[in-house]
């Protein structure tokens, strides 16, 4: 499996292609916005857009994906249903924060623990992750070691627990019972900053290292 991340909106969130190199289908992760470099990313790597996936509601993880939903004509799945609420704020969301109008929808899959999700020939397992946002999720690439894992986990830090819905008892609790499990050499791609593996935020991560756990 290829990947590809593009930083979008004023927020830098990353937005990351995945592509099957047998088949040359791909699915974009978390599209917040800034949608003409999502395309010229597709262009540039010559990917077939089949799928739309969602770790979470936040506007700067969805924004663009009703608009490139309907361009493609592609199926969105995730995040899990509890994002429901916030995706239907997404108005809302746009005014508080000074963003362009963007458009409500509704997924067309809604994914839970121990779903999966697949493209080309690829195949990503799902982790239901609450904490930063009840419904969040997590795509993990078995094969590859690879995990999106939208704003649950940073390199150095861990996702915000003060926003509607947070709850940072249930995030320690989704990363060490979810994710550190995995294991230690698997690499993640965060919602924001530098990509990082399970084991180097154990050994350091302040908030969810095993010195601190």
């Amino acid at each position: 499996m290829q990947t590809l991340t593009i930083q979008v909106t004023d927020f830098q969130q990353n937005c990351t292609l995945l592509w099957c190199e047998q088949t040359m289908d791909g699915a974009v992760v978390d599209p917040g916005g800034d949608i003409e470099l999502i395309l010229k990313a597709l262009e540039k790597a010559s990917v077939k857009l089949v799928k739309i996936l969602l770790t979470h509601g936040h506007l700067d993880h969805v924004g663009a994906t009703a608009e490139l939903a309907s361009l493609f004509g592609i199926p969105i799945e995730g995040p899990q249903i509890d994002e429901n609420s916030l995706i239907a704020q997404l108005p809302r969301q746009c005014v508080m924060f000074g963003f362009p109008p963007v458009q409500a929808f509704t997924p067309d899959r809604w994914l839970q623990q121990g779903d999966t999700v697949s493209f080309g020939k690829q195949t990503l397992e799902v982790l239901h992750c609450p904490g930063h946002t009840k419904g969040h999720v997590v795509f993990f690439n078995r094969g590859d070691q690879l995990a999106l894992v939208g704003d649950v986990l940073f390199r150095g830090s861990i996702g915000r627990t003060d926003l509607p819905g947070g709850n940072h008892g249930q995030l320690i609790a989704s990363i060490r019972n979810r994710l550190w499990p995995l294991g230690n050499d698997v690499t993640f791609i965060p919602g924001h900053g530098p990509r990082s593996t399970f084991g180097l935020e154990r050994k350091s991560n302040p908030f969810v290292g095993d010195r601190v756990l």
